[in-house]
């Protein structure tokens, strides 16, 4: 089975396990549309791109690790999008779990796939990062590896576990890859298209976030973000799949911030 197939197979019998008798309805409604249709899936993937680098040797315990991983994923975005942070009506090309159902029944839904993120992982780590966004100074380093990277660093390490690899050597690829993930996303919130990301822009600036492109300029964030990903690639640990998982990265940041269109970025951005 394919990566994303064993993801979505596992996300799907997951969120089924928490739909018991008597469970309200628009509650459970509110759960699936927060986790179906999901986004890249990055992380759930990257957690299973390093079990298998590693051997994959118990993949059900593979399978719970990016499980566990993705539904905490998507708990974050749906608390994320609530009046009190950024208010977005919109996610993932569609409208967000608080305009869908309402902010009290968002509110329960992200609590619930947080519950059911360790649950998972229980039967086969991570700061917030929206508590950052309320301090009025933040070294943007400690806030991108408490809002994404944290994320990044657990499917890593949580994937050379799941293979019965040390998970030590690999929590540096994951801290720099989420802090890449999480430049490149700030790079998008001003110059990206709503219509492809399948959110709103221009939301750093609005709510006077933290944010590589605010600090730095675009092109220094542009600049920042390949530095980044050179030091995620650089540190992939030696393991079989090595190679496989440098040329992972090297596409992906491709894929969120094209090197043939950067000065074209940086023109419509003048």
């Amino acid at each position: 089975m394919k990566p994303l197939s064993r993801i979505e197979h596992s996300l799907a019998m997951a969120i089924s396990s928490g739909e018991a008798p008597g469970c309200p309805p628009k509650l459970a409604g509110a759960i699936r549309h927060a986790v179906f249709p999901g986004g890249a899936r990055v992380r759930p993937q990257l957690c299973l791109a390093v079990a298998g680098a590693c051997g994959d040797d118990d993949p059900e315990l593979s399978n719970a690790v990016a499980t566990a991983i993705e539904l905490l994923h998507c708990a974050s975005l749906v608390h994320d999008d609530l009046p009190c942070f950024d208010d977005a009506p919109v996610r993932r090309g569609r409208a967000s779990v608080h305009y869908a159902y309402g902010e009290s029944l968002a509110v329960l839904a992200g609590d619930a796939l947080i519950v059911l993120a360790f649950q998972v992982l229980a039967t086969g780590a991570t700061k917030a990062g929206q508590a950052w966004e309320c301090e009025p100074r933040v070294n943007l380093a400690d806030y991108q590896r408490a809002k994404t990277g944290a994320l990044f660093a657990a499917a890593t390490v949580g994937g050379a576990q799941a293979a019965g690899v040390s998970p030590d050597l690999w929590r540096p690829f994951g801290d720099w890859l989420g802090e890449a993930y999480q430049a490149a996303d700030d790079i998008r919130d001003v110059v990206g298209d709503p219509r492809v990301l399948g959110k709103p822009v221009g939301r750093d600036v609005a709510l006077v976030r933290p944010s590589a492109a605010r600090e730095l300029g675009l092109e220094g964030a542009i600049a920042y973000f390949d530095q980044l990903v050179q030091r995620a690639v650089d540190a992939v640990p030696e393991c079989p799949g090595a190679p496989g998982l440098r040329a992972l990265v090297r596409n992906e940041s491709e894929r969120l911030v094209p090197k043939a269109q950067q000065a074209e970025l940086l023109r419509a951005a003048a």
